[in-house]
């Protein structure tokens, strides 16, 4: 059976195509009666409307592009799944890319995404990104006057709206947190050093340090890829000296910290306090319960998603200003640390 289309409804009917399309979307413009006829016929012909046709006849895709630096990451799990409610609820579908941390997969990406495929683009920038500093993929973006919209690892360098955690605080808290417990020998392990959200944090780490007077010790800091072996990297921290509490600035690093220690025989929190960073359930169901700091996923992707669509439906307003909203963190305190003192 050959595939109905509007125009073979306008020509049943002896109506011009936009009054078939007005009456099939209930239209308020054309009368019931007609309304109800040509609505009745679609449904009896099985039509399904033509989603590129109407797209180039709007302008629009009713699209929206998100590229995420690792899927891997509950993180950004949390951020898709509040970008999706948001886009779903305002009429938006997503294409959900993954850079896996690479500058050259997220420049392809984004390339793809700038032929017109989406209506506006959400981007966590690449590890790998943001080390190079290289943003030629975005500024195409912004100059085919596609809206954008960074969240979490962002870019000086590119002027749009952006949706940050505040993870300067987030490793100052964190830190505090471990000295107000009577911790007095921190280590860090970051498998993001070069990444702007994995500085922030290792400042914030820092700066905890220096207001309590305690100096900074280059050999507490591990900073380790996946080419690196994370049992050795612990054993050597562990043979360094005494350590009491470590910092893992991801949740997955933070579960295997735990899972190492206590194949040492290492006692959680007794001998060594841990704090990883986002509220996952791998933090919520390991022996002991990591104390996390959420980040709160979900709400950064429904903020991000909403900052968007305001783009996109103001998008001839070249006056509307940029905004870059701040989130703050919450530190979830469960058994993998000590009581405060």
């Amino acid at each position: 059976m050959k595939k109905i289309t509007l125009k073979d409804i306008a020509a049943y009917f002896d109506v011009s195509i936009s009054t078939a399309s007005k009456a099939i979307n209930g239209s308020h413009e054309i009368s019931e009666a007609l309304k109800e006829k040509i609505q009745k016929y679609a449904k009896e012909m099985h039509y399904k409307p033509n989603r590129m046709a109407l797209n180039l006849l709007n302008k629009s895709n009713r699209t929206i592009g998100v590229i995420v630096p690792n899927i891997l990451n509950y993180f950004f799990v949390q951020v898709l799944y509040g970008i999706e409610k948001v886009a779903n609820e305002n009429g938006y579908n997503i294409i959900s890319c993954i850079s896996n941390e690479s500058f050259d997969k997220e420049s392809k990406t984004l390339a793809f995404l700038d032929s017109g495929t989406v209506d506006g683009v959400i981007v966590s920038l690449s590890e790998e990104t943001q080390e190079k500093r290289k943003v030629a993929a975005f500024m195409d973006i912004l100059g085919n006057q596609i809206p954008l919209v960074l969240f979490d690892r962002v870019s000086d360098l590119v002027s749009c709206d952006k949706v940050v955690v505040d993870d300067y605080e987030a490793g100052y808290t964190s830190t505090q947190y471990f000295l107000d417990t009577g911790c007095k020998t921190i280590a860090i392990i970051s498998p993001i050093a070069h990444s702007s959200v994995g500085k922030l944090r290792f400042n914030g780490y820092k700066k905890a340090l220096e207001d309590n007077g305690i100096s900074f010790q280059e050999n507490l800091v591990v900073n380790y890829s996946k080419k690196d072996d994370l049992d050795v990297l612990m054993a050597l921290l562990m043979n360094c000296g005494p350590v009491d509490a470590i910092l893992g600035l991801d949740e997955i690093t933070a579960v295997r910290v735990l899972q190492i220690l206590k194949s040492k025989n290492y006692r959680v929190p007794e001998d060594v306090s841990i704090i990883g960073f986002t509220n996952g359930q791998l933090s919520k169901y390991v022996t002991p319960a990591l104390t996390t700091v959420s980040q709160h996923g979900k709400y950064i992707g429904e903020l991000t998603a909403k900052q968007l669509i305001k783009r996109i439906k103001h998008k001839s307003n070249d006056e509307l200003p940029f905004e870059t909203k701040v989130v703050k963190t919450s530190l979830l305190i469960r058994d993998s640390t000590k009581k405060l003192l």
